[in-house]
């Protein structure tokens, strides 16, 4: 049986999903769920739901929807609940208001070893600078961003060729483990947390994550085609890395670039953005020491395909150009 605590959980992708199930699994009781308010997407611009309320639903949990964390109401409403601990994966910054409410304290479940990687998007931000390594991290959270004591910490390597999404799969279900370990541990007062600052090397470069946004995912083919390639990876399969492609008759196209692989080469005769393909089967883009040969792409409006599919439908010759940055 699980612990006799009440939770209050607050998520809203896929990847809180993972860790409120476990603890729904593993019999935990969870008093309400916190998400953000539907919103329209799609071309239809149809209201959607998101990824924790449907989950919710199915599973007859109380759902909040609130527009403003500090709303009076909601704030009323939280404590009336009276939950000794509140979880947050993948949501809003708290005020004080709320994470201070519960008796047990709020953690948060983050995507990389603290205090590397603070912000929203760190395993994009991981592969884009070609880690090697990563990890998950609890931590309780207090006034400042990312920066509060740390619960657990557990290190996961990076595959070579790993796209963004598929590390994001694999440190879903390994940071949903470490929610249910961290609950298990707080409910059982069977704990220690480190100071981040007491991890903090300073011979070694510390890394942000911000939040990525369209105009930041667009290839620059001067650099070299590492880096490019672990560029497109890391931000595959969203936002994706996207570059315009320039016919001779100097018509831009938008394509973006989910998967591909690298060639280094020196002292080719070719220059960065330089369109190679035998208009069937290829398709590489120069870059400052090699190529990059991509596999799958999706051309602006169209479905996301592979480069053979693509070329059956896309004329293109070596007189095309890849747009620099």
């Amino acid at each position: 049986m699980a612990d006799k605590i009440k939770i209050v959980f607050m998520g809203t992708p896929e990847f809180a999903v993972a860790s409120l199930n476990v603890l729904v699994k593993n019999h935990y009781e969870i008093a309400a769920v916190i998400t953000t308010p539907d919103k329209p997407a799609g071309r239809g611009l149809a209201m959607q739901e998101s990824a924790v309320k449907k989950y919710a639903r199915k599973n007859n949990i109380l759902t909040f929807q609130p527009e403003s964390l500090k709303d009076d109401f909601f704030i009323k409403t939280l404590k009336e609940i009276n939950a000794d601990l509140y979880i947050v994966v993948a949501f809003r910054m708290l005020p004080e208001t709320v994470w201070r409410i519960p008796r047990l304290g709020t953690f948060n479940l983050h995507a990389s070893l603290l205090p590397d990687y603070r912000g929203a998007a760190p395993i994009n931000h991981a592969i884009i600078n070609g880690e090697k390594e990563t990890g998950i991290t609890t931590f309780f959270i207090n006034q400042e961003i990312d920066k509060g004591s740390i619960l657990f910490r557990e290190t996961v390597s990076i595959g070579e060729t790993e796209s963004a999404g598929e590390l994001h799969d694999r440190l879903m279900d390994r940071g949903a483990l470490l929610v249910l370990k961290t609950v298990k541990a707080i409910s059982e007062g069977n704990f220690r947390t480190v100071m981040q600052e007491s991890l903090f090397d300073h011979t070694k470069l510390w890394h942000s994550a911000p939040k990525i946004f369209k105009s930041d995912c667009r290839i620059n083919w001067n650099k070299p085609v590492k880096n490019i390639f672990d560029f497109i990876r890391g931000l595959s399969p969203y936002p994706a890395a996207f570059t315009e492609f320039i016919s001779p008759e100097n018509i831009t196209y938008t394509v973006k670039i989910f998967k591909a692989s690298f060639l280094k080469e020196e002292n080719t005769n070719y220059k960065p953005g330089d369109i190679i393909t035998d208009g069937k089967e290829f398709v590489k883009i120069s870059a400052r020491d090699g190529f990059i040969i991509i596999e799958d792409l999706q051309l602006s409006g169209k479905k996301r395909m592979l480069i053979t599919t693509f070329l059956m439908g896309f004329a293109m010759n070596n007189q095309w150009k890849a747009l620099i940055q």
